[in-house]
């Protein structure tokens, strides 16, 4: 039957019954954005799932990831990051917070400007964002292995997307 969904893919059978509903509708739109919002919750999930084995959040991930990829001596000001995290000032705060209190990064003052505040890996953060960036690099891999060869390909059409939004 013409209606029936292809496989066993829960936006195949929306959009059938939108079809049998409303076959008026271009649904075409809910085909990418549909899946992409699926994805989008069990890529969650299995990130979460895999900073939790370092008991860590994404959020945190962030900020130690952020700090890491600055090199040596891994700090950032508060400012940068902000700018380099995808972190709103507030929720940096209090990830920070939580860091500090863990032991994980240290606020320092600026030399040359006072009010200038320096977040830096201390070494124990340094030892955990190595071996939790190995774990969510592999479990990454992992979850695009059923890609195949067109993870480059969706990569540039996701960018080209995202350009096309206005949005970085």
């Amino acid at each position: 039957m013409a209606d029936e969904p292809r496989n066993d893919d829960r936006v195949d059978r929306i959009l059938a019954e939108w079809r049998r509903e409303r076959p008026d509708l271009d649904t075409t739109p809910q085909a990418v954005i549909g899946r992409l919002h699926r994805l989008a919750m069990i890529l969650d999930r299995a990130i979460d799932d895999e900073f939790a084995r370092f008991g860590i959040s994404q959020g945190e991930f962030d900020v130690l990831a952020t700090l890491r990829r600055a090199g040596n001596p891994y700090r950032r000001s508060a400012g940068e990051l902000a700018e380099h995290t995808m972190i709103s000032t507030g929720g940096l705060t209090k990830r920070v917070d939580r860091l500090v209190a863990r032991g994980l990064v240290q606020r320092e003052g600026d030399a040359s400007d006072g009010r200038r505040r320096h977040i830096s890996l201390t070494p124990a953060g340094l030892e955990l964002v190595e071996r939790a960036v190995e774990g969510h690099t592999a479990n990454e891999h992992r979850l695009i292995s059923g890609l195949d060869g067109d993870a480059p390909h969706l990569a540039e059409l996701l960018s080209r997307w995202l350009r096309a939004l206005d949005v970085d």
